[in-house]
């Protein structure tokens, strides 16, 4: 939501500000379908509805809002509420990389990508098996370093402090996770990011639509994720997970696997893939692995965690 109708929404009340709202869009007002949708998208005020947020997202797009028009691109490439269009939005994207700096660099990198006609890689880098039990599995290069420095630059603007919920829902450091984080969203994961992602769900043997938003982590010094498992009891468990290396000029933050004293540290562009589950789809205690603290320099990691079923909406 713009900061203007976050205000009202405060300031006047909810009720007096939907009804201001709506009664602007029916007219077509690209702020309001835009505010419209961000809040249908969020459930901000209103009940959580992604689809609807979709389409009026669009809808505020053709009214002549900027942003509302690459979310509506955003979606149609990675058919997150509703259906997906790969050709179409490249073809959105063709137009807005005319007048758009970044949305052209997007476009300049798709083109050095060996996709198919459905954005899925042509090819991949074997993989080496780096353990059994765990399934740890290291993709050398699995992205460029164009790439590395795309994703590095796509999350800059949104770095938060790593936080968790406690016992009485209020949110609070995550004693665990030290590093700061900034989630690539489902209205921000554009068609590069979308790219990538679908590289990473061919490497980890997985569906795109099984893949949580990817967080891209910065570690300073000192920082660290301790010893934990991505895997929980649930009824749709984060089976796999995904490790993007983003850089490699700093000293520590090895990836360590507790229980089997596997280390890896990755280079620029290299992918770790680990099964977090066992065959009975429990969480196996030997995917039990930690971030080590970085003694140097700062590191960046992206993070894609994968679930046993479908997650996006």
């Amino acid at each position: 939501m713009s900061a203007d109708a976050g205000e009202r929404f405060q300031v006047r009340g909810q009720a007096e500000t939907l009804l201001s709202l709506n009664l602007r869009a029916s007219r077509s007002d690209p702020d309001a379908l835009f505010n419209l949708a961000a809040m249908s998208w969020g459930g901000l005020g209103v009940p959580q509805d992604p689809r609807k947020g979709r389409e009026l997202y669009r809808r505020a797009g053709e009214a002549g809002h900027k942003e509302a028009r690459h979310c509506t691109t955003n979606l149609l490439a990675n058919g997150v509420a509703g259906p997906r269009d790969w050709l179409k939005a490249l073809e959105r994207l063709e137009g807005e990389a005319r007048t758009d700096p970044r949305r052209r660099r997007m476009l300049e990198l798709l083109g050095k990508m060996q996709l198919n006609a459905d954005g899925d890689p042509l090819a991949l880098p074997e993989g080496e098996a780096l353990s059994q039990s765990p399934h740890v599995t290291l993709f050398t290069r699995l992205l460029t370093a164009a790439e590395c420095e795309y994703l590095r630059d796509s999350a800059e603007p949104a770095y938060g402090p790593s936080i968790v919920n406690d016992s009485n829902g209020a949110t609070t450091r995550d004693p665990i996770r030290t590093s700061d984080g900034s989630t690539l969203h489902w209205l921000i994961e554009d068609p590069v990011v979308h790219a990538i992602n679908r590289r990473l769900a061919a490497a980890s043997g997985s569906a795109y639509d099984c893949g949580e938003a990817t967080q891209i982590l910065r570690y300073r010094p000192g920082q660290q994720y301790r010893p934990h498992l991505d895997a929980r009891e649930a009824a749709n468990p984060r089976v796999l997970t995904a490790l993007a290396y983003l850089n490699h000029d700093f000293k520590g933050g090895e990836t360590l696997f507790v229980e089997t004293k596997l280390k890896v540290k990755g280079r620029k562009g290299d992918v770790l893939v680990f099964r977090n589950t066992g065959p009975d789809g429990r969480p196996d205690p030997l995917s039990r692995h930690a971030g080590l603290p970085v003694t140097a320099g700062t590191k960046y990691l992206a993070s894609r965690w994968i679930r046993a079923h479908r997650w996006i909406p």
